[in-house]
């Protein structure tokens, strides 16, 4: 069921060192370099100064997590593992909680608030609303209490935490817009895959965000 009508909140999944050329992360998806970063940090303060509240993701894990190759013995980085009844890509290790690489890259006065994931060792965590256990983040809490009802998205990876964090907020109730060029995918294919996973649930997908949009984004125009 949707939510009843309220504020305009904002996701930044995931836009941190490990996932970024930018930082020559451990975990780098194509096209996140500097200008990306930088695109997203001067989009997301237009959305500040717009009055929406920013919310942002970060991967926290611990050394031994699930989704890291090194936690398998014999295992390759990219291999596929079942894990119970899922599929578990093993990655290399990456966010590591405290390091370098699990850095959010945006300055941290544009954030109302950080929602970290991906903290038990035995769950990964590609949505910022559950980790695959089914324990809560912080996420639908924090939305709900300043009640905010619809939420633009963007970040990375668009196939695999920016999927899941959408599909997740749609399923919780809220209405969902994706900016699609404000996303980096891990596959061309998987990232194609999901946007129209994404627009046949009824997420709603711009190119782009300018401040024409953000302004009808304001005014409940594109929903």
């Amino acid at each position: 069921m949707v939510r009843e009508s309220g504020k305009v909140g904002v996701i930044v999944v995931d836009v941190q060192g490990d996932f970024t050329t930018f930082k020559n992360g451990s975990l780098a998806v194509e096209g996140t370099d500097e200008a990306y970063i930088q695109t997203v940090e001067k989009t997301t303060k237009r959305l500040k100064e717009g009055g929406f509240s920013i919310i942002a993701t970060q991967d926290w894990h611990p050394r031994n997590h699930v989704s890291f190759f090194t936690s398998h013995q014999g295992k390759m980085a990219f291999d596929v593992i079942k894990i119970g009844r899922k599929d578990q890509v093993l990655w290399p290790p990456h966010c590591v909680q405290n390091s370098p690489g699990a850095e959010i890259l945006l300055d941290k006065n544009l954030l109302t608030s950080i929602v970290k994931k991906g903290m038990n060792p035995n769950y990964d965590s590609y949505s910022g609303f559950k980790d695959d256990g089914g324990k809560k983040t912080g996420m639908d809490l924090f939305l709900r209490k300043n009640k905010i009802s619809k939420v633009v998205i963007y970040g990375i990876a668009t196939d695999y935490c920016v999927r899941a964090t959408a599909l997740d907020a749609l399923t919780a109730g809220y209405k969902v817009i994706l900016v699609k060029d404000l996303c980096r995918g891990v596959s061309a294919n998987t990232s194609k895959k999901a946007i129209e996973e994404m627009k046949s649930k009824g997420i709603v997908i711009l190119e782009g965000l300018n401040l024409a949009k953000i302004k009808s984004i304001r005014c409940c125009g594109l929903w």
